[in-house]
């Protein structure tokens, strides 16, 4: 594994491991991999599986596991801008650098890591050839995430001087578990997509819009792979069924799995014959849509 520095701004270096595919003679398609942490902690340094890492270079990608700047000292909108940086970094530096083939990339993210797949789909140009996301989510404006959660509800409550205390304003691209904090008084507030875009959807309520993945799927889209576990309290099954749904409108081609009987960050399953099964689905549609 080799990490690279791949953007810097207003003092925040922001980073990508990579990790070469095992076994392939010349350039190999690449997976960028986007890490969960509701787009507020999180890093690849630590949040990266390494079983995940080896199936996925073991079948011949190169995987590359990125950061981003963080929520709430930098704002959606930058947020992505990284994302977006980073897939051009690949495309320009991969051929030479990392030896990958930049017209075959795919994105893979977890949770708000799929979120941010799912979104850079619909953004990036030249679209990328296939994202996966793993109990992620194509709409920030339901009331899902702009009312208060009656999962984040059931556990104490958090005042907002205890959720600012854990956060700060300086940009990161790399935070622990601890500003979790954070997000259970957004969840209980209701208030994480202000937070996250600087954006109150109570004054501007189609201002969102620009920000969900299921309003923005257009011809151009790429296949796009979803599974979601239908017991999830923290993101609702129902947000992969609807952008399952914005794909089928589309003609977009994609792959919809619910993994009855599973919650959120179903893969701490690893083994589970299920989530065996999903992951090796997960390969067979990378294999489609990167394979030659």
């Amino acid at each position: 594994m080799h990490t690279h520095i791949f953007k810097s701004i207003d003092g925040c270096d922001i980073r990508a491991d990579v990790h070469p595919a095992c076994g392939v003679s010349g350039p190999a398609p690449a997976i960028v991999w986007l890490h969960g942490g509701a787009l507020m902690w999180g890093s690849c340094a630590y949040m990266t599986r390494p079983e995940q890492v080896e199936l996925y270079t073991r079948a011949g990608y190169t995987f590359i596991a990125m950061d981003y700047r963080l929520a709430p000292e930098s704002k959606l909108p930058d947020i992505l801008a990284d994302v977006t940086d980073g897939i051009r970094w690949v495309r320009d530096r991969g051929p030479r650098e990392l030896g990958i083939r930049p017209d075959r990339l795919a994105l893979i993210g977890h949770s708000a890591g799929g979120y941010l797949a799912l979104l850079a789909g619909a953004r990036v140009r030249p679209a990328v050839q296939a994202v996966v996301s793993l109990y992620g989510y194509g709409d920030i404006a339901a009331p899902w995430y702009t009312q208060p959660s009656p999962h984040a509800l059931q556990h104490p409550r958090v005042t907002e001087a205890e959720a600012r205390a854990v956060v700060g304003s300086r940009p990161l691209s790399q935070a622990g578990r601890e500003r979790g904090t954070f997000y259970r008084w957004c969840r209980q507030n209701g208030v994480w997509p202000r937070e996250v875009t600087g954006i109150d959807a109570a004054v501007s309520p189609h201002a969102l819009s620009d920000f969900c993945p299921a309003a923005l799927v257009d011809a151009h889209y790429p296949p796009t792979f979803l599974a979601h576990g239908d017991q999830d309290d923290d993101v609702p099954c129902a947000l992969s069924a609807a952008m399952a749904a914005a794909l089928q409108r589309g003609g977009i081609p994609h792959a919809y799995r619910t993994l009855t009987g599973f919650g959120h960050v179903f893969d701490d399953h690893f083994s589970h014959p299920a989530v065996i099964e999903t992951f090796v689905d997960v390969l067979t549609f990378l294999a489609t849509h990167l394979q030659d």
